[in-house]
């Protein structure tokens, strides 16, 4: 079930806003004195291909843009905390300024559920007179933000507040905290005041708990409703704030007495993930983006984007950058804008082609539609673009792809310098090798590898909360419930693993995955890789350091430096191999054995989706907005969200099970 959108008209904060909050803060910051720990959550068994490498060297955005919010605001006493460096860190021995920190925050995906529950639980178990305000968000919370609540009356536990929004909707809670807080009154305090007078029903994108007693079970949650969005995203706070505030990598459970000092950062996060564009125009079934942005699509200028990455390259010396772009080709006009602008940079600049590379996502379709404007974007240093074929064949998904055309995005792009990354969707109904069509998962990956892709990412059809067959994949007993006597575990349900299916034999559907990758990374592979390397492709040999040192060089440092430009772009394809063979083994060992238990086990399918088994209900009373069917409210039973439901298109998936 896909979120409701607000009225038409009111999805966009009011133009400003943003900035204004910002500046009321700052205003106040200093008769408050907050300190913030901000950790994002992290489940290390979900350590496995394609993920590899990124999830550990690129420090994730959201995260980073509260902290940026905050200190922006004037809230300077902030520390970022990720598990993928800190797996030890404890809630119950942080200490920020000589002090617990007066607010806990905690950002998860669903996967990483299991490492969020264990922070929040364990922030609950520090002493009431101390204990921080406890806030959850991120894409967990967003769409399912009753799980940081405990429904178990024996074992009460839970985020004081969980946030289904943007930056905008923190600000705006701290902001109505902040206007209630009496002298030397804890913000928890203030919080439960706040909370238990109806202040915090005008602010949407929170849902909060209430019971009749303090330390009791929680009775039920108050949905305040869906966020107003920033519309306008160059009102967003520069995002090199944030890496100010990590926190230097650690085994311990407590906190470094400073951050990752400007110098050790770039060590540790050699990818910037960079808010570009977000929307997509798209609407596919499986996925929950276009209902979250409420079919808008929103971007930032382009001055603003060369801005930022030069800022972040100067201050910490990371030269590449991920676009967080749901689709970044979705509008001409406003594409344009971006790589034109970041283009200019690199003709005005020292360098003959810039330091920067950056990477993102786009489809097939717009791909094409852009071919002509392909040479100015990657002028603008984009490097490789990873895009959604999900299927050549279209039979399971349809945006406007085909074989025909995704080679012809492929051939595109690589003339122009750009490194196309297929991102693959497996089903039932698809066999491994098929003879006489091109519909086997062999068949296209091998189409894919001729046709220049160095990587790929092939991942199984799982459930998607937010989207619009999220219900149906358990209501139809798609989704599995069970396997050999366990409940599916949250790390689990990444694609990575078959956790959905009416195959009669699941297991084999877990090796075709397995199979495919290893096809697509081999040593085999590997050794026509260096002799007939994919990776040659114009402007990959281009020299990237500042023109005024190459010009001092001699003719025998330039032919030096010559010859190991075109080899490194003649090797990048083999070291690709590498890197993917390195990350299969790991592969292997995690998801094998989940095959074997899918073979052997018992497996039990789902008949409803996992709704909140706390009562939730809006401010008036009425269904809750984050609702999904079957949720009950307190005195009407069962019921479900009060928004209009239509029914779901969802053959295609049925037929592929």
């Amino acid at each position: 079930m896909e979120l409701p959108s607000r009225a038409r008209g009111d999805e966009l904060l009011p133009p400003g806003e943003m900035t204004r909050i910002r500046e009321r803060l700052r205003a106040i910051s200093q008769k408050h004195d907050l300190t913030t720990v901000i950790a994002c959550a992290f489940d290390h068994r979900t350590r496995i291909l394609p993920f590899i490498y990124a999830d550990l060297k690129m420090a994730p955005a959201g995260v980073r843009a509260i902290g940026s919010a905050l200190v922006d605001s004037g809230f300077e006493k902030t520390r970022i905390v990720l598990q993928q460096w800190n797996r030890n860190f404890s809630p119950t021995e942080m200490r920020l300024d000589g002090r617990i920190p007066d607010i806990f925050m905690v950002s998860s995906m669903h996967l990483h559920s299991d490492e969020c529950d264990r922070l929040i639980q364990e922030a609950c178990r520090i002493d009431p007179d101390k204990r921080p305000l406890i806030i959850a968000g991120g894409p967990r919370i967003i769409y399912e933000p009753w799980l940081v609540f405990s429904a178990d009356p024996e074992h009460p536990w839970g985020a004081d507040v969980a946030v289904t929004g943007e930056e905008y909707v923190v600000l705006q809670l701290l902001e109505t905290l902040l206007s209630v807080r009496a002298s030397g009154e804890s913000l928890r305090s203030a919080f439960m005041r706040a909370r238990d007078s109806g202040a915090l029903d005008e602010i949407p994108g929170l849902v909060y708990s209430k019971s009749s007693r303090a330390d009791g079970p929680i009775e039920e949650l108050v949905d305040t409703g869906i966020q107003q969005l920033l519309g306008d995203l160059d009102e967003l706070p520069r995002p090199v704030l944030g890496y100010q505030l990590l926190e230097p990598p650690s085994q311990a459970g407590t906190l470094g007495p400073k951050a990752l000092a400007p110098r050790q950062v770039r060590k540790h996060c050699r990818v910037s993930s960079i808010v570009l564009t977000i929307g997509c125009k798209f609407r596919c079934q499986y996925c929950p983006i276009p209902a979250y942005n409420q079919r808008t699509h929103r971007v930032k200028s382009g001055e603003r984007i060369a801005d930022e990455m030069e800022q972040i390259n100067k201050t910490y010396s990371i030269s590449y950058f991920f676009g967080t772009d749901d689709n970044f080709f979705n509008d001409t006009k406003k594409t344009l804008d971006i790589t034109e602008a970041l283009a200019r940079r690199v003709t005005t600049g020292e360098q003959t082609l810039s330091k920067i590379r950056w990477g993102t996502e786009a489809t097939v379709h717009d791909t094409i539609r852009l071919k002509e404007h392909l040479p100015v974007i990657r002028k603008s240093g984009l490097f490789a673009i990873w895009m959604g074929v999900e299927d050549l064949t279209a039979t399971l998904v349809k945006k406007g792809q085909s074989e025909s055309k995704t080679l012809e995005s492929f051939r595109l792009l690589r003339e122009n310098g750009i490194f196309p990354v297929p991102m693959m969707m497996h089903c039932d109904e698809q066999p491994l090798i098929s003879r006489k069509s091109n519909y086997g998962l062999i068949n296209q990956l091998g189409t894919l590898r001729k046709a220049g892709a160095l990587y790929t990412q092939v991942l199984m059809l799982t459930p998607s909360s937010g989207s619009k067959w999220y219900v149906d994949t358990y209501t139809s007993g798609l989704a599995f419930d069970s396997v050999d006597g366990e409940k599916i575990p949250p790390y689990k349900v990444d694609g990575n693993y078959v956790v959905a299916s009416k195959h009669p034999r699941p297991w084999i559907k877990q090796f075709y995955l397995l199979a495919g990758y290893t096809y697509f990374f081999n040593p085999l592979r590997l050794l026509l890789a260096l002799v007939w390397s994919k990776s040659r492709i114009p402007h990959v040999d281009g020299e990237s350091r500042p023109q005024h040192k190459v010009q001092h060089y001699t003719r025998w440092q330039k032919l030096k430096r010559r010859a190991y430009l075109k080899l490194r772009g003649h090797i990048i394809d083999a070291g690709i191999q590498l890197f993917g063979m390195g990350g299969l083994i790991l592969t292997y060992r995690r998801t094998a054995g989940w095959a074997f238990r899918l073979m052997r086990g018992r497996i039990v399918h789902s008949t409803a989706a996992p709704a909140s088994r706390i009562p939730m209900r809006n401010p008036k009373g009425g269904a809750a907005s984050h609702a999904l069917p079957g949720t009950p409210i307190i005195g009407l039973g069962e019921t479900e969200p009060d928004v209009e439901l239509t029914e779901l298109d969802v053959s295609g998936f049925k037929k592929a099970a």
